[in-house]
């Protein structure tokens, strides 16, 4: 079987964990897999899984660019002759609706991500199959997008494909302890300090507003507790990081609030931390990546809001009876389990 993913970019990120796990799952099932995007940090890593990336623009939203772009992956594709498209985004989407007009390829669509409902997201529930990596997700599709024209009945080509943890990553005896003794003291935190921590990138739509408040209540009159971000300021929210210093300082937490910046050594980070906090309030997670890998690190976890794949993730790891919650991250979201539900939707795809 030959699979083309195609996805924006490959840089680090949800979507893109994904894609490097679809790729990993089908090469070491003897399949072809070949990713299409405007390139990454992460497109070697796709090669030395044993896949193949192909560098196309199917990034900008430019629509003056849409028809030339929409062509140039029609004759890609045309020579590659896949059994299988996998759209992870919705310009990558849009471009191959156009470009398969005179293909006629299946395809599944990915939707990572409870976007805006529009008739430009319903392109995300346009596929053969349609994958999503949470039930919630699934439920806002279904809400939303039921009555759409598309091949089939919605309800029908939908199905629930949560992703995977990084387990050997992820592993609470494989943390390096002169790592952790070097962020804490770069971080300024004390052995006795309780620290409450959040890990993703720095977006108003990660609630970071509502946890700074949180802790600002939480730590009252308590010198030894710190609150964490670990993770980059998107460049779409340049100022964000400032305004979550202005607000820390006008509680008067802002000694207490430490910006680690985006870390290689995560595992490291979450292995200090006494609670990791999923702050979300307005907007649910689709998944929630980060919680799984909190729990896979037999962290506690904290919802500031109990709703969303956030949600699903701590009540599936609660109702496992795993004797810790990393034993019931690897029965939920091991890679073994992702790359079996993962072949089956392929196969389904397919045929």
């Amino acid at each position: 079987m030959k699979v083309v993913h195609l996805v924006p970019a490959m840089e680090q990120g949800g979507v893109e964990s994904v894609v490097r796990d679809l790729n990993r799952a089908l090469a070491r099932a003897g399949h072809e897999s070949v990713v299409v995007s405007v390139g990454g940090a992460l497109a070697s890593v796709l090669e030395a899984d044993g896949g193949r990336h192909v560098r196309l623009d199917l990034k900008s939203k430019n629509p003056l660019t849409a028809i030339p772009r929409a062509m140039a992956l029609r004759s890609l594709l045309r020579r590659e002759r896949p059994d299988v498209v996998c759209a992870h985004s919705r310009v990558p989407a849009w471009l191959f609706v156009l470009a398969n007009r005179a293909l006629g390829l299946r395809w599944i669509s990915f939707a990572h991500g409870a976007n805006t409902v529009s008739r430009y997201s319903a392109v995300m529930t346009r596929g053969d199959v349609v994958a999503a990596p949470s039930k919630f997700l699934a439920d806002f599709l279904l809400a939303n997008y039921a009555r759409r024209p598309a091949p089939a009945p919605l309800a029908d080509r939908l199905r629930v494909v949560p992703p995977c943890v990084d387990l050997a990553r992820f592993d609470p005896a494989r943390v390096d302890p002169a790592a952790v003794a070097a962020l804490r003291r770069e971080w300024g935190v004390g052995e006795g300090d309780f620290v409450t921590m959040a890990v993703g990138r720095l977006t108003p739509v990660k609630g970071l507003d509502a946890l700074v408040r949180d802790f600002a209540a939480q730590a009252s009159g308590r010198r030894d507790r710190r609150l964490v971000l670990v993770g980059r300021e998107d460049r779409r929210h340049r100022g964000y990081v400032s305004s979550l210093r202005r607000l820390a300082a006008e509680l008067g937490v802002d000694g207490q609030v430490v910006f680690a910046g985006a870390q290689e050594k995560v595992p490291e980070c979450l292995s200090i931390a006494d609670e990791v906090v999923s702050a979300n309030t307005v907007k649910p997670e689709s998944f929630g990546l980060s919680v799984a890998e909190a729990l896979a690190m037999n962290r506690p976890v904290r919802l500031l809001r109990h709703f969303g794949g956030a949600a699903e993730i701590v009540d599936a790891v609660a109702a496992a009876g795993a004797p810790s919650p990393r034993e019931a991250v690897r029965s939920l979201y091991s890679f073994e389990a992702f790359s079996k539900r993962a072949l089956e939707l392929f196969r389904e795809a397919s045929t």
